[in-house]
């Protein structure tokens, strides 16, 4: 049995009987759920199996580090355009289309011969996951709109954005060591197998936005621009901040992006309606999740160098080590959008997340070289995990609730634009500091001496983690200023119809 229920835009949708609709709908969010931890796992799940890939194909140290910088560069500069098509052209399309090419380029990279075949299949897969992440957001966007069921998805795939990296790195970890590094690639198809039969069974191919046309010069502007500002940040691990490699093309980014904004507000069909960004809390939302995702790296890459160049952990030992980190960061995203945002609005509840955040990274300074997992690292670890679930969900959800329908798709792929952009600049920042921070501390000491070494890596990783304690308090001082008081109107009520 089904009810006709006009869209927005005066079209009539069919939407399903309750309980019919109700199953269906968390059949989705498992499916869309699956499409993201996909996702997410690839942006640190090849980094412990590096060494061992490096081993195999024989390349050098400083191209290790594009074989994460080439998904990263694809991910971020096409994200607006892969949302963009998904409301072109349906999100079941691009969803679907997403998950094929995502699997089939990481078949590609798991069979690589040559660094040179790896590192255009990392490309490839950034490039095929900036088409699938905004249609998986945009679905599930689309798909809950009673507030309290649209606040239990949005759990979920918040809990799966922010700790997908932790899980990324347990996976990599026991497929390089049970298996072969070629698997944390390999394991995509798996994985993409599930996910593309679900969408084909479960989704209809709707299109919000099928009477626009593609914004050509906006697209070229922001992937241009993103390009450009993630490239330049990650020179930044290479080159001095003075290379013209690094400011370049910063300064080259950041005009870039100030052309495209200027040009949306010309556009006749623009690529990023201002009209997202306008709302004082979907704004908020989006700063959100970049200082989330620039902090976030101070925790899974630093102190996976330190279990397991310190404290001797193995790749397996160092993912199980981050599990309490993820358990604590999916009850902290369930409290914050079942039960504390509905009641008492963001302006509390995501400040008060930064700030438990920033105390756990500010806990987790007072390692040192004899220190032990049970007492220096697990506590802080769950305090921080705890206090990212009260931030990265209920952003995640209030950035693209209350969008237009036609909107839903480049609302979703800002959303992730946000994360990865915050999460290249994070990495970039972090890993500069920690090296001035070791260099200074090995001024005037022998740097032969082993324990002198290991006391300059320890100044390394505290200095990485003071600086994403600073950069989370600095989050919680604008959530605050940024968020309006009070419960957002979406969460109070459903929006309009479900697209399934």
């Amino acid at each position: 049995m089904s009810q006709k229920t006009l869209t927005e835009s005066g079209r009539e949708s069919a939407v399903e009987a309750p309980a019919d609709a109700s199953a269906k709908r968390w059949w989705i969010l498992a499916v869309v759920a699956l499409a993201q931890l996909m996702v997410v796992l690839d942006a640190t799940i090849v980094n412990i199996a590096l060494p061992s890939a490096q081993a195999d194909l024989g390349f050098s140290d400083g191209n290790r580090q594009w074989i994460v910088t080439a998904y990263a560069l694809a991910f971020a500069s096409l994200l607006l355009l892969g949302g963009r098509i998904a409301d072109l052209f349906g999100r079941k399309t691009a969803f679907l289309v997403g998950v094929v090419g995502f699997a089939a380029v990481s078949a590609l990279g798991g069979a690589a011969t040559n660094f040179e075949m790896l590192v255009t299949a990392r490309a490839l897969q950034g490039a095929f996951g900036a088409l699938l992440a905004p249609a998986a957001l945009s679905l599930l966007n689309t798909t809950f709109t009673d507030a309290r069921e649209r606040a239990r998805a949005f759990s979920v795939y918040g809990a799966i954005a922010g700790a997908g990296g932790a899980v990324g790195l347990l996976l990599g970890g026991v497929l390089t060591d049970a298996l072969d590094w070629r698997w944390t690639l390999y394991v995509n198809v798996a994985i993409a197998v599930v996910a593309f039969a679900g969408g084909w069974l479960l989704l209809h191919n709707h299109r919000d936005a099928a009477n626009s046309k593609l914004d050509v010069p906006g697209t070229v502007l922001v992937a241009a621009g993103l390009f450009s500002l993630v490239y330049g940040f990650s020179n930044a691990e290479t080159h001095d901040w003075d290379s013209p490699a690094t400011w370049g093309f910063l300064i080259a980014g950041g005009l870039l992006l100030a052309a495209f904004a200027w040009w949306q507000t010309r556009a006749a069909h623009p690529l990023l309606p201002l009209r997202i960004l306008l709302d004082r809390n979907r704004a908020a939302s989006f700063l959100a999740v970049l200082i989330s995702g620039g902090g976030m790296f101070g925790v899974f890459l630093f102190l996976t160098y330190y279990l397991q160049l310190n404290l001797g952990f193995s790749p397996t030992k160092t993912g199980l080590a981050f599990l309490p980190m993820v358990a604590a960061l999916m009850v902290g995203a369930q409290l914050s959008t079942t039960m504390l945002v509905p009641r008492i609005g963001p302006k509390v509840v995501i400040p008060a997340g930064f700030a438990v955040a920033a105390v756990g990274m500010a806990w987790l300074t007072g390692i040192g070289v004899g220190s032990s997992y049970m007492s220096h690292v697990l506590p802080q670890l769950i305090v921080t995990g705890f206090g990212l679930g009260l931030v990265m969900p209920p952003a995640m959800q209030l950035a693209t609730g209350g969008v237009a329908a036609e909107d839903a798709g480049v609302a979703s792929a800002t959303v992730n634009a946000m994360q990865q952009v915050g999460g290249s600049i994070g990495t970039a920042l972090l890993n500069t500091l920690a090296a001035s921070a070791a260099t200074d501390y090995l001024a005037g000491k022998d740097p032969t001496n082993k324990l002198v070494q290991a006391r300059a890596t320890i100044e390394s990783y505290t200095t990485a983690f003071w600086w994403s304690a600073g950069l989370f308090a600095v989050g919680a001082l604008i959530a605050f200023l940024l968020f309006r008081r009070g419960v957002p109107e979406q969460d109070a009520d459903a929006a309009p119809v479900v697209h399934m």
